[in-house]
């Protein structure tokens, strides 16, 4: 008997446009039900100082009230927002984030570049006939533009290079004027941000190139219009840039296919893409539905269907970094067990807290593969900036302080970087971890006795069967040591 239809989304905060699609999840497909797209040009409202404008946010909320409205009723595990580039560089990015998910609703990730190639690479292929061909995909956003390339579901280079649409035409075209100069000038500044990838990606190969985004698909739309060409091809991008060039000033600009609102950047989108073919020595490039959204929808979907893409990585980065995965089990089941007894009094009841709680068990020492010696801070410091796939920022440094706080003295002093909802969570998790971590420090397969805990908000006891501690005096001296740690982060820890 089939599963019976789930409703999920995915809002897409980019840095022209806003997105939001609407899915219907059953048996392991999505179909698209409804679809919201607004220009908010997120972008064009950093200052010099990377701040956002006032009212660039003031356009932003409006925009994220109207999709909150659409979401209303969703269940919080059935919606993913997305904030990009621009959101990655917005030095305020903290009191807007607050701000903007008050009026979405339900709480917004800002993910690395890397992890926005890797979703775009998902929300590509999963809209293009599955033919085992290795793919070039390609997306120009309004802050970035991302480079993959991929085998079947599997991404094997992915880069996010620092140069958008937005950006591109606010430092080359701000004048309004369309000219040979300020055309070479940003194609040669586009040419310098792809050096450094050029032969790396070069050297992977492939059979097909794939172009998503608004960028990309006006310029196959404009492309036909003028030709009749359906895919986008290195003479007809030429053609493009030389009726730009004619235009002469961009209030002027008027391509068959080009609307009004995208005119404004496509200057410096097409200098981009114009400068992807040549580097990449591209000929033609078909174009897909699917892009950032699609891909989060999808991403969604192998969560939900635990093919998560962070287990994955959990998983590699314990082989890269040689992790005992022995040890890290008994640490991963003694937290579970701790969990199971204080989730509902310390709140903690959530798929993601029990997530990160097992992560963090897994990985606590991968630190030990650069040196014992300081061994959490190293740990934490790989964990914070490693690229690691479906992990967004605020997923990252949750994990990396989890990890550095496992032992010794606590370090609480990022704790206010993370968002708010999970501040107290956070301290809640890394008392829980660092008491799993305690209990098994003789790394030995003996099973642990039944112990009791009694939770209240800032104290936590710990009960023993009687004589157990006596038998066991290096465990009393390491929890006496560690009522001193937690009475520093003001909670109190009793044992006995």
């Amino acid at each position: 008997m089939p599963d019976s239809p789930e409703i999920i989304a995915a809002v897409d905060l980019g840095s022209n446009s806003f997105h939001m699609v609407v899915a219907r999840h059953q048996d392991g497909n999505i179909a698209i039900i409804d679809r919201l797209r607004e220009m908010v040009r997120l972008a064009g409202g950093l200052d010099d100082e990377g701040n956002l404008s006032e009212q660039a946010q003031q356009r932003a909320l409006e925009c994220l009230a109207r999709f909150g409205q659409r979401l209303v009723d969703f269940k919080a595990d059935n919606v993913r927002a997305v904030g990009t580039n621009t959101l990655r560089r917005a030095r305020n990015r903290g009191d807007f984030l607050d701000q903007a998910e008050s009026a979405l609703g339900f709480p917004i990730e800002v993910v690395a570049g890397v992890e926005e190639a890797r979703l775009v690479y998902l929300g590509a292929i999963h809209t293009l006939p599955a033919q085992g061909q290795r793919r070039l995909v390609v997306d120009i956003g309004g802050g970035s533009t991302e480079l993959i390339v991929g085998e079947g579901v599997e991404p094997l280079a992915l880069e996010s290079l620092y140069m958008g649409c937005v950006g591109m035409s606010q430092q080359f075209f701000s004048d309004g004027r369309l000219n040979a100069k300020n055309m070479d000038a940003a194609r040669m500044h586009a040419r310098l941000e792809l050096r450094p990838v050029k032969a790396s990606f070069r050297s992977h190969g492939w059979s097909v190139a794939i172009g998503t985004s608004g960028t990309i698909r006006t310029v196959q739309e404009v492309q036909r219009q003028m030709s009749g060409e359906p895919h986008i091809t290195k003479t007809g991008l030429d053609r493009i840039i030389d009726a730009v060039v004619g235009a002469g000033k961009i209030k002027k600009l008027s391509l068959p296919g080009l609307s009004s609102e995208r005119a404004p950047v496509f200057p410096g989108g097409v200098a981009i893409l114009a400068e992807v073919f040549e580097t990449l020595r591209l000929e033609t490039m078909m174009t897909a539905e699917g892009a950032l959204r699609e891909g989060i929808l999808f991403d969604m979907l192998g969560r939900l269907a635990d093919e998560d893409a962070r287990v994955r990585t959990v998983r590699d980065m314990e082989r890269r970094y040689h992790v005992d995965a022995d040890q890290a089990t008994r640490v991963e089941q003694t937290a579970l067990a701790i969990l199971e007894q204080v989730m509902e009094s310390w709140l903690l009841s959530s798929r993601l807290a029990r997530q990160m709680l097992c992560w963090a068990s897994r990985l606590h020492e991968i630190g030990l593969d650069i040196a014992h010696a300081q061994y959490h801070r190293h740990g934490a410091y790989l964990l914070e900036h490693a690229d690691m796939p479906g992990f967004p920022s605020q997923e990252q440094k949750l994990l990396a302080l989890l990890v550095l706080n496992h032992r010794r003295k606590l370090s609480l002093s990022a704790i206010p970087k993370i968002a708010p909802a999970w501040q107290q969570k956070c301290l809640k998790l890394i008392v829980i971890l660092r008491l799993a971590v305690l209990l098994n420090r003789t790394r030995a397969p003996a099973s642990l006795p039944a112990f009791q805990l009694v939770p209240q908000d800032d104290t936590l006891e710990i009960r023993f069967p009687p004589g157990w501690l006596s038998e066991h005096p290096l465990t009393r001296a390491d929890l006496e040591r560690e009522v001193g740690y937690l009475r520093n982060a003001a909670v109190g820890l009793i044992y006995s």
